[in-house]
């Protein structure tokens, strides 16, 4: 019996409704989740994040929810999103270099989630969250009835069959109902197959058949449990289709110079080079790069014995060694914003020359291996280690509840 399950009521996007959106947690500054919505008054965004919406500036999220309503109404009326009942979805997205990753839009149970080995379940959470951010999540969908944005889920078991059954069926179903295109310049495409298709118990079967792991929307995916969703939406994925990012941070100001944390990190054994040139990525786990107007470093945390290898992961070092011990910083300290690797290394390093933050860590990306192990361990990455693309696209499929 599959854990995917099709969509009861579905709203999709229509060829000229525009409702496709980066989802709510992929930008490093709210300002451009307003200009968003201003240039897109349609797009999802206005309806995940109503309180930056122009219109509603100076609102809290809650005071802004029935205005999240009204739009979703609005979208729906107008033709924007239109109804599909018992469909799951297929999804294709095209790079500019042709590269083609697909996904199955579908419904999932919630009662599968796993966040250790103590606990059955075939979708495996990874990664620790802010709770805030989750009651805004279930805040959200108690007040609009639907789910927007999807938990993307990597297909651990039978991605290869997937992705070729995906491939397939993309070929058979003819021309796409709606597409979008991302900043990234990837369009997004999606198929409804109706559950009376033979075809959607086959994707299905095949999305459901091993373990899934959450790749993007641990919140989401937790908002569900805290909300008791039965199930929730989400994009079933292959691992042919994804990659895996960078995820770096910003301190907009520091509770001490940059020198002087650098000095604090090195007496605590870490190994301090100084740098030259432009600011990079490090290329592999077991070193991170500080960047401030005062220098920049290569730095070596010491990893800690007789603990987990996750506990060690660069992500987790940072936390611990950087933000807990050297700064006093709680992971959840508004002072830190953690960034995608949409945004590139030179990105970053603007924003601290032009004064709108004190310092940039740039950390390598979290490889293929050690987040497979991790998962496989049913251990738990540190907060916002891994960002997979492409993702998803929100408001191209919203479920209603």
């Amino acid at each position: 019996m599959t854990v995917v399950h099709p969509i009861s009521r579905a709203w999709l996007a229509t060829p000229s409704g525009r409702t496709g959106a980066q989802n709510y947690d992929e930008f490093a500054d709210d300002a451009e989740i307003t200009a968003i919505i201003e240039a897109d008054p349609a797009s999802a965004l206005a309806i995940e994040m109503p309180h930056l919406a122009p219109e509603s500036l100076g609102s809290s999220f809650s005071d802004a929810l029935p205005a999240a309503r009204s739009r979703l109404t609005a979208l729906q009326e107008s033709g924007a999103l239109s109804p599909a009942d018992e469909v799951v979805v297929v999804y294709r997205i095209t790079a500019p270099d042709g590269a083609v990753g697909y996904g199955l839009w579908a419904m999932v149970d919630t009662d599968q989630i796993s966040t250790s080995a103590e606990e059955p379940g075939l979708v495996i959470r990874n990664e620790d969250v802010f709770l805030a951010k989750v009651k805004e999540r279930v805040a959200l969908f108690q007040a609009i009835g639907h789910l927007l944005s999807p938990v993307l889920l990597l297909q651990t078991g039978r991605g290869d069959d997937l992705h070729a059954a995906l491939a397939a069926a993309v070929a058979d179903l003819g021309p796409s109902v709606a597409s979008d295109v991302d900043p990234a310049g990837r369009i997004h495409e999606i198929w409804p197959v109706s559950a009376t298709d033979p075809l959607a118990a086959t994707l299905a079967d095949l999305a459901g058949g091993g373990e899934l792991v959450v790749a993007d929307g641990n919140h989401r995916s937790l908002a569900a449990q805290v909300g008791e969703l039965p199930r929730f939406l989400a994009v079933v994925t292959t691992p042919a289709s994804v990659a895996i990012q960078p995820y770096n941070r910003l301190l907009a100001d520091l509770p001490l110079p940059p020198n002087e944390l650098v000095a604090t990190l090195e007496k605590t054994g870490a190994t301090v080079t100084a740098l030259t040139g432009p600011v990079t990525v490090p290329a592999t786990r077991g070193t991170i790069h500080l960047y401030a107007q005062s220098g920049h470093w290569s730095i070596v945390l010491p990893p800690s014995a007789g603990v987990p290898d996750v506990e060690n992961l660069d992500h987790a070092l940072v936390e611990r060694l950087v933000f807990s011990e050297a700064l006093a910083l709680d992971p959840g300290d508004k002072r830190i914003t953690y960034v995608g690797g949409d945004y590139p290394a030179d990105w970053l390093a603007g924003e601290v020359d032009a004064g709108r933050a004190a310092l940039a860590i740039l950390i390598a990306p979290v490889t293929v291996d050690d987040f497979v192990a991790v998962n496989l361990g049913r251990e738990k990455l540190p907060r916002k280690s891994t960002w997979f693309t492409p993702k998803a696209r929100a408001g191209l499929v919203t479920a209603a509840l």
